[in-house]
């Protein structure tokens, strides 16, 4: 992998041989440029308080004094965050926080890859994130972001775009509408396709994004787990 700007990062991990894989497999990716080892979260404020900020945080979230979702709760401007645990029952957690990745210990380096792979997703996704599609709904044309969208259902010879603020009834297959969009949308049943970075709660065979509940269907289901690593 290659990129012009890295990205820097940071690890909190209170266990030295975590920081160790995690050192190995950083050096070893040649995007990211490691600033700092912290050995717990408030090494870790004050780094992030008084030196600088970071693109990127391995976070250890069972950790003493304070656990590693709570400390990035407490953020006021958090950066991507990558959990690192050998507890797995943290993971929906994780992504109610909307984690990028969430490693469960111990963690291959091919793993490990996937995680770097979808921050550099993430960042090309940010770095536009003024892209927009145009809609027409009856005579009128909106202008939508699309990381503003929140999820798209199919709804017979049309499609409904879901907004924070609107939902916008377009005339298009839903295949077509699969295929314009980026890939931080996923696909969880026939009829949706949920924007991940929205992604507030996934509960059975539900994921909640704001207030609005979006199912999973049974032939998805799998799909859906393993791009979430559950």
């Amino acid at each position: 992998m290659s990129t012009k700007k890295k990205i820097s990062c940071l690890i909190i991990d209170d266990e030295y041989s975590s920081q160790n894989v995690l050192q190995h497999f950083i050096k070893d990716t040649d995007v990211l440029d490691l600033r700092a080892t912290c050995h717990n979260t408030a090494e870790a404020f004050k780094y992030l308080q008084l030196k600088e900020s970071v693109d990127l945080l391995f976070l250890d979230i069972n950790m003493p004094q304070q656990s590693g979702l709570d400390f990035y709760k407490t953020l006021k401007h958090p950066p991507l965050v990558i959990f690192t645990t050998a507890y797995p029952q943290y993971a929906v957690e994780g992504f109610e926080v909307n984690a990028v990745d969430y490693l469960l210990k111990p963690f291959s380096f091919e793993r490990f890859l996937t995680a770097i792979n979808r921050v550099l997703e993430l960042l090309k996704t940010d770095s536009k994130d003024n892209e927009f599609i145009i809609l027409k709904e009856n005579k009128a044309l909106h202008k939508v972001i699309f990381n503003d969208i929140l999820f798209v259902e199919a709804f017979g010879d049309y499609v409904k775009v879901h907004t924070s603020t609107k939902t916008i009834v377009t005339h298009s297959t839903f295949s077509n509408m699969l295929s314009i969009l980026p890939a931080n949308f996923l696909r969880t049943h026939k009829s949706f396709s949920v924007n991940l970075n929205k992604m507030n709660h996934l509960s059975g065979n539900q994921i909640t994004i704001e207030n609005q509940t979006i199912p999973i269907g049974q032939t998805y289901k799998q799909s859906v787990l393993k791009t979430l690593n559950l």
